[in-house]
């Protein structure tokens, strides 16, 4: 029996460090600058830099915030971190920040700046990061809708309750990772 355990354990570890190391970056920043950030892109149309930024931040799934083509600043929605369990997400990059998102809410959202230069445009990303910082008291205990029979009826309908407070957000700062995949796929659409 073992003997047959054996080579299936080692496809399956093999698959899943695989797997794993595909979610890695390539090469490591040092959390402050993502090298080559802002990249300057040979155009002569600022309608197709402009389409193509907006192309790749919809490939991260992101949904637009505010779009200023004059000022050249296109913000997203934060958006909540995806965990170990949706691989089919694509804002968190590394296993560490998948399973930092999973254990914790984590969002992410990016900005996009597009400025004119002579001969062309530099396109700058800033990817920012935040923890979910829960102020108040979570109301979980299981039971809070129903009616205990020892106590005597009451008329609040409002038994049900939320989070006392709105959640906080604490700034974690760049997401390097994030910023340097945006960058590449950048350079990927404006090589073609």
């Amino acid at each position: 029996m073992s003997r047959r355990l054996h080579p299936v354990l080692t496809l399956i570890v093999c698959v899943g460090v695989s797997a794993c190391s595909g979610l890695e970056p390539a090469r490591i920043t040092d959390g402050r600058r993502v090298p080559g950030n802002p990249i300057f892109v040979r155009a002569n149309n600022d309608e197709v830099v402009w389409e193509r930024a907006v192309d790749v931040v919809h490939d991260y799934q992101f949904e637009i915030l505010r779009e200023n083509r004059l000022d050249g600043i296109l913000e997203t929605k934060p958006k909540v971190g995806s965990g170990l369990f949706e691989p089919w997400q694509r804002e968190t990059l590394g296993f560490n920040n998948r399973l930092e998102s999973t254990l914790q809410s984590i969002r992410r959202r990016a900005i996009i700046t597009v400025t004119p230069q002579e001969g062309g445009f530099l396109v700058g990303v800033e990817a920012l990061k935040e923890r979910e910082n829960v102020l108040g008291v979570a109301e979980n205990a299981q039971g809070q809708a129903s009616f205990p029979e020892n106590a005597e009826l009451q008329r609040d309908l409002n038994l049900v309750v939320g989070q006392s407070a709105p959640s906080g957000w604490i700034p974690l700062g760049r997401d390097p990772v994030l910023e340097e995949s945006i960058i590449c796929r950048l350079r990927q659409a404006f090589s073609r």
